[in-house]
């Protein structure tokens, strides 16, 4: 997966590559799905999220340009995958998921891969850890139609954000960067996540 997916889709970070290889992927996927694990595709879980594709994991988590001694904010547990490789490169990973079961099943993944540095927490991640602002790195796994300028706001100074934003049929990523005050907005590749939303799916 690693070669053929990500090194040879030109992610190059070698901190990046080393936490790829310490989190095994088909843990955090749903076992009737685990024979598919090592594809480049996103996959289902439950309360209509998903785990997204191997390479867009590496890709959103290399634009970060984490050194080790970043506090991260994600928005969309999901799974925990994306979670766990965060951890495997920041300081702390402030983590908040909708769903109250992705969070309760991923907490109990983290303990068992002995991941200490996780605050998680279910509500609207644009919200829940704004207490804990600024941090020096966003990663958002869901999608808002329109930036959220709250969200802007908790991007520390020299900090860097990666988020899909648009439609369900047309979004784009946007890396933000925070230099001297100002904050920079780069479009990048078209990509569909699912929707960013502030409470659990209702049955």
């Amino acid at each position: 997966m690693i070669r053929e997916q990500i090194l040879a889709r030109g992610v190059r970070d070698p901190r990046v590559i080393e936490a790829f290889r310490s989190v095994t992927r088909e843990l955090f996927v749903p076992e009737h799905l685990r024979y598919a694990a090592y594809e480049d595709s996103p996959l289902p879980l439950v309360c209509g999220q998903t785990i997204s594709q191997p390479f867009i994991v590496a890709l959103m988590t290399e634009m970060l340009e984490l050194r080790g001694d970043e506090k991260v904010l994600e928005i969309g547990t999901g799974s925990g995958y994306q979670t766990a490789i965060l951890a495997r490169l920041a300081k702390i990973v402030y983590s908040a998921e909708v769903e109250p079961e992705l969070s309760r099943v991923v907490a109990g993944r983290l303990a068992q891969l002995g991941i200490t540095n996780v605050v998680l927490a279910v509500g609207n991640g644009v919200e829940i850890f704004r207490d804990h602002a600024p941090f020096d790195a966003i990663l958002s796994a869901a999608a808002p139609e329109v930036l959220p300028e709250e969200l802007v706001d908790q991007l520390a100074e020299g900090g860097r954000c990666i988020i899909p934003v648009g439609a369900a049929d047309v979004q784009h990523l946007w890396l933000l960067r925070r230099t001297d005050g100002r904050v920079t907005r780069e479009r990048l590749d078209a990509v569909r996540f699912v929707p960013l939303r502030e409470k659990a799916h209702e049955p």
